[in-house]
């Protein structure tokens, strides 16, 4: 009886640890679509995390009436962002289904290594790669893919943001959006479009936006808030060409960690700030006054190509900030 009761109890540690040891090993980072956010992470780093993401080729809209032929990282433009902490590991799996027509790969600007990994993980059509690497630098990095000739896989759509939070954390704000601002340069105006190379040599988009299209963040999409509640946006500027002028009509950023960088520099009361091809920045700011606040390129031209999109904020008058009349 005391041997059958020992073997139990080594049996029953042994399944323990080793569930244990499964569920630490394994965690999935969590992917959302623009303009939604992962949730913070309430955690430590250190953590060996899996990230699955896959190439998709599709149609979709680029404006209204107006249909493109996208590249994309999981099915949308921008691709999903993704949100780890410094000193984790990050096995990464790209797939690319055999429904596609092109080799793809990543290159994730958070990445040191070669070709921030599209050096080893180029994938044709129904194959799959996998490589890891660990978190060095907290910020808020670029990816996108790297593959061919480069400057067609950005134009059609593969790029997102990838978050390194920072050993302990971001500081709690009330709200976080993601917006992406990006060009396209199409060859038509009916059917279906695509890329234009010459488009792309002269720099004359025929369209500027954030979040994959024209309108993505007006009417039904508009971004909600409330007075009193801090916002976060987190914003990339893939380009492929211009440099993003990011602005927001009604409001000064409080906060802009300046080019993505955590434990960099931190400006404050920032009216515009400049967003490089292949950068990111971060904003903070607190709602005071009901309205709607008007995000754009104050390159101002863009805004006719649709680098706009609006922020519409729901409360009680403050009329000591702000109030119409005497």
């Amino acid at each position: 009886m005391f041997i059958k009761k020992k073997l139990y109890i080594i049996a029953s540690v042994f399944f323990l640890c080793f569930t244990t040891v499964s569920a630490f090993a394994e965690i999935t980072v969590e992917l959302t679509k623009a303009p939604n956010v992962p949730n913070p992470l309430n955690r430590n780093g250190g953590k060996t995390v899996i990230l699955n993401l896959e190439a998709k080729e599709f149609v979709g809209d680029i404006a209204d009436g107006k249909k493109y032929n996208f590249w994309s990282f999981g099915g949308s433009v921008p691709g999903p962002m993704a949100r780890v902490r410094v000193g984790d590991t990050v096995q990464f799996h790209l797939s690319n289904p055999k429904s596609n027509t092109q080799p793809h790969n990543i290159d994730i600007h958070a990445v040191n290594g070669p070709g921030g990994g599209a050096a080893v993980n180029t994938v044709a059509p129904g194959e799959s790669k996998v490589f890891s690497f660990k978190t060095l630098n907290p910020g808020l990095y670029i990816y996108h893919c790297a593959a061919g000739a480069i400057v067609d896989h950005i134009s059609n759509g593969m790029y997102g943001l990838f978050l390194v939070e920072p050993a302990g954390g971001l500081s709690k704000v009330d709200k976080e959006f993601y917006v992406f601002q990006s060009e396209f340069f199409t060859d038509g105006d009916n059917g279906v479009t695509g890329f234009d190379i010459n488009k792309g040599l002269a720099e004359h988009p025929d369209h500027v936006v954030f979040n994959g299209r024209v309108g993505a963040l007006m009417g039904d999409n508009v971004l909600k808030a409330k007075v009193g509640e801090n916002i976060r946006i987190y914003f990339g500027n893939i380009g492929p060409n211009g440099v993003s002028s990011f602005h927001i009509i009604g409001e000064i950023f409080d906060k802009v960690y300046q080019e993505g960088a955590l434990g960099g520099a931190v400006n404050r009361n920032v009216q515009t700030t400049l967003v490089p091809s292949a950068g990111a920045t971060i904003v903070e700011f607190k709602i005071d006054a009901p309205g709607t606040y008007t995000l754009v390129d104050h390159s101002i031209f863009r805004v006719a190509k649709g680098a706009i999109g609006q922020l519409v904020a729901e409360g009680s008058q403050n009329p000591t900030v702000f109030r119409v009349g005497k």
